[in-house]
């Protein structure tokens, strides 16, 4: 039987890989791809470097996978959103499902190499279910954890996610375009394409942001939102433009004051 394995490796720093993940590279006789272009290039660039510096056993193969168009419209309605999202997912793992059959032997191993790991924000474990609803192909798969951006943010910041007795939240910006909800203090905020806390009332709150987290690029900056909060948006406007491509995440805190928390859970 085919087996197929989800491995998290982490924000884009080698040494991140958990021993787990190293023992499941070196298992594997095929790793797919999702080709999205030379824009992100820096990322193929990560993880052949994870590839070189990790796996000892000789003979893998690497598969590139086309990336299915995606609207992206910004103006989109939430069931729109949604049936964009659908869409992709299903044209997604007919490829994948093309690819599976065609490069793996019916006792292969693949692999898909998935950024911090695969149950924050991304896609590829509800790919997996349609790849095998669609029936065309069969293969068991395994799920390995790995480092997530939310983790290398707190340490760049060397700070806790949480005040004592508080919970965290952790979000796509869409559902905080409108601002922090009431009761709600402390936000880890991801898949933002704007840095929609610039357009914030921004009295009373703190931002720990980061981009290009545990790789040579990474920049951090923090402070009170009304101070950095230009900054950040010219940061990524510079960054962006200079690597064609921008990944970020950050926190985003009531009542701070952009110093390092010391309190911790």
């Amino acid at each position: 039987m085919r087996e197929l394995l989800i491995i998290g490796i982490g924000p884009g720093h080698p040494d991140q890989l958990t021993v787990q993940a190293v023992k499941a590279l070196n298992r594997v006789d095929v790793f797919f791809r999702i080709d999205k272009g030379d824009a992100k290039g820096g990322l193929n660039s990560a993880r052949d470097e994870i590839l070189r510096r990790h796996v000892t056993r000789p003979g893998y193969r690497m598969v590139d996978i086309p990336e299915p168009d995606r609207d992206r419209s910004p103006g989109l309605t939430a069931d729109e959103y949604q049936g964009a999202v659908r869409d992709w997912y299903e044209a997604r793992a007919r490829l994948i499902a093309e690819a599976i059959g065609a490069e793996l032997g019916p006792d292969g191993v693949g692999a898909f190499l998935v950024w911090g790991d695969p149950s924050l924000y991304d896609s590829m474990l509800r790919i997996v279910d349609r790849v095998l609803a669609l029936g065309t192909v069969a293969f068991e798969y395994a799920v390995i954890p790995g480092v997530t951006s939310v983790q290398a943010l707190a340490a760049a910041h060397r700070i806790m996610l949480n005040r004592v007795g508080e919970p965290v939240h952790i979000t796509p910006a869409r559902r905080i375009a409108d601002g922090l909800p009431e009761g709600l203090d402390s936000a880890v905020v991801m898949l933002d394409s704007a840095f929609v806390p610039a357009g914030f009332d921004q009295a009373g709150l703190s931002v720990f942001w980061g981009a290009y987290l545990s790789t040579p690029d990474e920049v951090v900056i923090s402070g009170p939102l009304r101070e950095v909060a230009d900054q950040i948006t010219e940061a990524r406007a510079a960054l962006r433009e200079r690597h064609g491509w921008i990944m970020d995440t950050y926190l985003l805190r009531r009542d701070g004051d952009g110093k390092p928390a010391q309190a911790g859970f």
